[in-house]
This record gives structure tokens, sequence and C-alpha cells, in this order.
């Protein structure tokens, strides 16, 4: 119990430090990110003062120096507008076509609405030598630099690289508890198969010494296939974890079998209907799989129909391709459903582990290569589950 304390008092520690790393890199970003935009003002207001200057005093001794401020500025998008509306100055746009002078004043208000979502724009005024009042000039609108538009995303990259980082870390480490799971579910069904071995043989003995007694033979032939379903649930359950071997088989033959043993030991109350094709059908099979398949299906089909109503098993046969149907009168299945109730614990029912279909889905897809579906259901109408398989 200690060790699993622990292991969930570091499970939590590797969370939480791992949160705060990541805040802590998102906030630095974050702050970088504010003062560069707070250097990138500096810059555009010193270039503003220097643009203000240099339209007001051709004469200014500094005219070299403010020539070069003003070429400084070789990555900031920036865009004059006089007070009268009309384009003064613009440098480091983006244009389409040759024609730089065009594209500025065909998408001037568009530009002006860009870069006012940017930045704030700049007023450049002069003092009124009468009235002594500041007068506007022009207004600089200026957008953000390549650079900082890069860095303004990195945030949400960096998210997405731990999104991803994360998800990895997850589906392995499910992969590897399931990988766990299907071990011990592997090795106690194993067990079970060896357990249910002892008495197997001892009732195989004691069927032989009943035999030579005065005992009706019937019962004999009923005792002897209750054993033999015995001798084929032992092989069921050795075979899991295991590849199973596949042969050539009449499924006809051995669904007919596996139908005749399910319908003399289920209730009266079920009318049962077996449609099969007259002429033996060969398929790669296995066959004890395949009939703990069948019988999942109509178990199921039973529960369904509360061991009440008609069930059928249907074969139909199309050039190479196979297809059985089991088809019930029960309470149906919502669309929803239709891909659930394959999932490993689903079940409708009040016992159950809700194994039977998914144990039914992976001996048909994964061993036989085939598919199981839920073909057509209607809420207290029915459902017909169907596989399909191929031929050889």
């Amino acid at each position: 119990m200690s060790l699993l304390k622990n292991r969930q008092l570091v499970r939590w520690i590797i969370v939480i430090a791992s949160f705060a790393i990541i805040s802590l890199i998102l906030w630095n970003t974050y702050t970088f990110f504010q003062k560069f935009k707070d250097e990138e003002r500096a810059k555009m207001e010193i270039w503003s003062n220097a643009q203000k200057i240099f339209s007001s005093d051709e004469n200014n001794p500094n005219f070299d120096f403010l020539i070069k401020i003003l070429n400084s500025n070789n990555t900031t998008p920036i865009l004059v507008i006089n007070a009268d509306g009309s384009i003064s100055n613009y440098n480091n746009i983006d244009y389409d076509g040759d024609d730089a002078s065009a594209f500025v004043k065909k998408n001037k208000d568009k530009l002006i609405k860009q870069f006012e979502s940017e930045n704030i724009p700049i007023e450049i005024t002069y003092t009124d030598t009468k009235t002594q009042e500041k007068v506007l000039f022009s207004k600089l609108y200026y957008g953000n630099a390549p650079l900082l538009n890069k860095l303004k995303y990195y945030p949400l990259a960096l998210l997405l690289i731990i999104f991803l980082f994360g998800a990895v870390a997850y589906f392995f480490y499910r992969s590897s508890k399931i990988a766990a799971q299907n071990k011990l579910w592997s090795g106690m069904a194993k067990e079970t198969a060896h357990q249910i071995g002892t008495p197997l043989s001892s009732l195989i003995g004691w069927a032989e010494i009943l035999k030579t007694e005065n005992v009706n033979p019937e019962y004999i032939v009923e005792i002897e296939k209750d054993i033999d379903r015995l001798q084929t649930i032992t092989e069921r359950f050795s075979k899991i974890g295991s590849l199973p071997t596949l042969e050539k088989t009449d499924i006809v033959k051995e669904t007919k079998d596996t139908y005749d043993y399910l319908k003399s030991r289920s209730s009266k109350l079920i009318n049962f209907t077996l449609k099969l094709p007259e002429e033996p059908i060969y398929v790669n099979l296995n066959k004890q799989l395949y009939s703990w398949t069948i019988e999942n299906l109509v178990k199921n089909a039973i529960d369904a129909m509360k061991g009440k109503g008609d069930l059928t098993i249907v074969m139909t046969q199309l050039e190479n391709n196979l297809k059985i149907n089991v088809i019930d009168t029960g309470k149906g299945l919502t669309k929803n459903q239709f891909k659930t109730v394959f999932e490993p614990g689903y079940t409708t029912k009040k016992r159950g582990w809700g194994l039977g279909l998914s144990l039914a889905k992976r001996i048909i897809e994964d061993f036989h290569g085939g598919k199981i579906k839920v073909a057509q259901s209607q809420i207290d109408k029915g459902t017909i589950m169907q596989i399909a398989l191929k031929t050889v």
C-alpha cells in the first residue's frame, strides 16, 4: 500500500512540476513579447520625432542624422497619414505586384485597421505659434515586426509540442497498462484451463464407468456432450494470449453443431430458426473460437429478449463473401451503441463483465480477418448482428 501511495505522490509531483515549468516558460515568453513591443514603440516614437523635425525644418543642422534615423527602420511596417488623409510615407509593407505606391493607396484603410489592431498609432503634432495649441500634423500607424509576429505564435507552438508530448506519454502508459492487463488475463485464462482439466479427466472416467452400469444410454450421450463442451471451453481458454491455428473447415457444419447444442440447453420460450446452405462452405477457421463467437452472439440475443422471443441464424454466400446474421426480437440498440457494444467492459446488463462481444470482435477481426458489426437494430423490435468472412 505504501509503495502505491509513493507512486501516486511521485506522479502528482511530476504533474505539478511540469505545470509550474510550463507556466514559467509561458510567462517569460509573454514578458519578453511585451518588452519587445515596448522597445518597438520607443523606436517608433524616435522615428516619428525625426519625421516631424525633418518635415518642419529642412535647414536643420542635424539633417544627415535625421536621414540616418529615418532609414534605420528596415523591419517594422509603417504608414504615415497626413491630417488631410493623404499618405505621407510608408515602408516595409508587403505588397502584391510591382507598384508599391498603388498597392498602399488601394489598401490604405485595410492597412490602417490592421496596424491599429496591433499597436496604438502615434500622433505627430506641432505647436501653433499664434494659439500655442498642438495641431495634428500626421499619424504614424505601425505594425508588428516579422520577428515579433513569429514570437507571438511561439507560446502556441510550445503548448502544441507539450500537448503532443503528453499525448504520446499517455498512450505509451495506456498501452503498457493494457499489455500488462492482457498478460494477466491470458495467465488467468490458461490457469483456468489447467484447473478445469483435473475434474474433467475425472468426469471422463466416470462416464466410462457409467457405460458399464445399467444406465439409460440417453443420459450417457448427454453427459458426453457436456464433457465435450467442457473440453471445448478448456481449449478456448488455453488459446487466449496465443495466435490460434486456422484450418480449412466446413463452417456450415460448425454453425449447426453449435446451434444444436445451444438450442437444447436454452429456454423453451425461445423459437429457434436455422437457415443454412445445403452444400458445405469452407473457411479458414478455428473451430473452438468460432463456436465461442456464435455462442456469445446467441446468448446476448437471448438476454436481449429476456428469455422469450424469436432467434434466427441465417447464412448467405455471394461468391467468396460469406455472411452470418444472428437475428433476435429483443429490446434493440440505439445508433450510438452500434460501436460501443464491442468495447471491453461495455454492458447493458445488471450482471456481466462486458467481454463477450469484445472477444467476438477480436476473434473474428484479429484472428480470422473478417468483420463483425451491428447490421441493423430498432428499439423494442430487435437486432441483427452480422459476421462477414472470406471463403476458400
